[in-house]
Formats: structure tokens, sequence, C-alpha cells
């Protein structure tokens, strides 16, 4: 054995006591992680609030584990329908398959849910969540590994993983396919995270970009796997879905780019619920008494000065005379004696 080989861990599975703990599973669960955390570090970047991305994948994550589990079981039939198979296999998740398409398909069904009960946009929280999404594919990879599937064709270059014999499968050496996957998805998230940096990507164009960008390296790397899995005029099923999907991320790239530019300025609001995500104030019967009190005092005070006004207005009309009558007087006894200051009074 060549040393610079890639081994396969002999098992996928330590007991712990009775309890089995499972690559695979480990390498799912580190992947969900991974994640959540820096989706809600970007989320808390664009003005989200703590948390909010954890509550909405507990709606997510599920219903993307079914997904992906029903991808695979529908796309791999075979597997488990076939003659000699068990159908019961099909619920054994530990023991691998689990299709990428189907798990962003219902999982976004989920996570609009939770998007749903928290009042905010689906496209903004898939934006923060992007690049960490590609991270949890790049662990969750390593789950083949453990379970020494998903290799691509022999070759006996350095970095060949070691496959042991085993059902439906031949001892050798092949391309680490699952490697592979799991370095271009690291790539896809750091091209996320530039991209978005750079330009301010909104309105689910980061998502889509993530995409994309995955589309084009399993392209490429479903074409080297050689486990079994359906053709359509010669070429694996996973690569017409890659194909078909990229087309639709770059469509739907460019469209909202022309139809929505810019960044939103609010992911979420201030308080969850009401119209638009806002609270309408609460009263009470004291506050709204206050407030009734508070209007009739401002209406009595706008009359009283509204009368002043007229008051104002027409005393100089009718006291014109007098008051000139009586300023030429004060003027004719200026140089009088203060004795005499009554009689300007009386005038």
């Amino acid at each position: 054995m060549d040393i610079a080989y890639i081994p396969s861990p002999s098992t996928g599975v330590i007991h712990l006591g009775p309890i089995p703990l499972r690559g695979y599973a480990f390498c799912i669960i580190i992947g969900v992680f991974v994640a959540v955390w820096l989706g809600n570090k970007r989320w808390i970047a664009r003005g989200g609030k703590p948390g909010t991305v954890a509550d909405i994948a507990v709606w997510a994550v599920p219903f993307g584990l079914v997904g992906g589990r029903l991808y695979h079981v529908i796309t791999d039939y075979q597997l488990y329908f076939g003659e000699g198979r068990n159908w019961v296999d099909a619920f054994k998740i530990w023991e691998g398959g689990l299709g990428i398409w189907g798990a962003i398909a219902l999982g976004a069904v989920g996570a609009w849910i939770g998007c749903r009960l928290r009042g905010i946009p689906l496209p903004a929280w898939a934006d923060a969540l992007a690049p960490g999404i590609a991270l949890a594919q790049a662990c969750g990879r390593w789950g083949n590994w453990f379970n020494q599937e998903l290799y691509g064709r022999a070759t006996d270059l350095p970095w060949a993983v070691e496959i042991s014999a085993g059902p439906n499968r031949d001892a050798g050496t092949y391309h680490p396919t699952f490697l592979y996957e799991s370095l271009w998805c690291i790539g896809v998230a750091f091209l996320v995270i530039w991209a978005d940096r750079r330009f301010k990507l909104g309105h689910g164009r980061a998502f889509a970009l993530y995409v994309a960008a995955y589309c084009v390296g399993r392209g490429w790397i479903e074409y080297m796997r050689v486990d079994e899995a359906h053709h359509i005029l010669g070429v694996r099923l996973n690569v017409w879905t890659s194909i078909v999907v990229f087309v639709l991320a770059v469509v739907y790239f460019v469209l909202s780019a022309k139809l929505r530019p810019g960044r939103e300025e609010v992911v979420e609001p201030d308080r969850p619920g009401g119209e638009g995500g806002k609270d309408k104030p609460k009263t009470d019967g004291t506050s709204e008494a206050k407030a009734d009190g508070k209007d009739k005092a401002e209406v009595k005070g706008k009359a009283e000065d509204k009368a002043a006004v007229q008051a104002a207005d027409a005393g100089p009309k009718d006291s014109a005379p007098a008051l000139a009558q009586g300023a030429v007087k004060a003027d004719l006894r200026k140089p009088a004696v203060d004795a005499e200051a009554p009689e300007a009074d009386k005038s």
C-alpha cells in the first residue's frame, strides 16, 4: 500500500455501549452547526436579531433532511424496491443517501414557513445562510468517506482514496470525489462571501450565486463518479439536474438584479407580528381617557385663543377715537407737575 493514498476508516460507526455513534451522522450535524453559526453572524451584520437564523433552521433542517432522503430514494429506487431489496432500508438514513437537490428544495419550504412566522423576507435569510450551506455540504461530504461511497474512477494518483472490498464495491484506489466536492464547496463559500461584500448582493442573489457556483462543480465531479445511477442520453441524471438548476439560478440572478437592484435596507422588523411585522401601539382605558381629555383641552384652548384674537381685533376699532384723544392730552400735559397727574388720569 502506498502511504500517500488516503485510507478509508475500517468502520463508519463506533459503539458507545449500546449507542452507535455514526460518522455520517456526525458530519451532517457538524455541517448544520457551521451553517447556523456563520448564518447567524451574517444575519446580525445585516441588521437582523441574534437567534433568528437558528429559529428558522428549526423548520428548515428537518424539512431538508426529509427532502434530501426523498430525492435519493426516488432517483435510486432500485436500491430499495428492486428484486432482493428491502424497502425498510429506505428509512436508514445513517447508511448514507441524501440528495442535495431535494434537501434544498424542501428545506426552502421549511424556511419559508419559519420566515412567515417571524415576518421576515425569505430571500434575505437565504442570502445570509448561503455560504454556510456550502460549508455544511463540505462537512457532510466527509460522511461519504466514513461509508466508503460515492468515489470516482480508479486511479493511482497520490491523493487517491483506498476503498476496501464490500457489498457492491471492489477493493482499490479511486478518485476521492467526496474530497473534490468538499473542497469545491469551501471555494463556493468564500466566493459568495467575497461577492456579497464587494457587490452588496440582496433579494436572494447571494443564494442564487451559491446555487450556480455549486452546480458548476457538481457537474464535473458527478461525471467522474462510478456508483450506480440513472442516465439520460448517456449522461448521469444528476449532471442534467446540475445543468437545469444552474440555468434557473442564473436567470433568477439576472432578473432579480434588474427588477430589484440593491440590497434590503431592513431584514427584520423591530417587533414581530402585525402588518409589515410591526406591532400596533397598545392602549388601555386609562391612556385612552387621558388622550381624550388632552384632545378636549386642546380644542378648548384653541377656542379661547380664537375668541381672544377676535376681541383684540374688535377692541381697537371701537376705542380708536378715545385712545387718540387721550394720547393728545397726555402729550400736552407732559411738562406739568406731579400734582396735575390725576387730571391726566381723569381725562
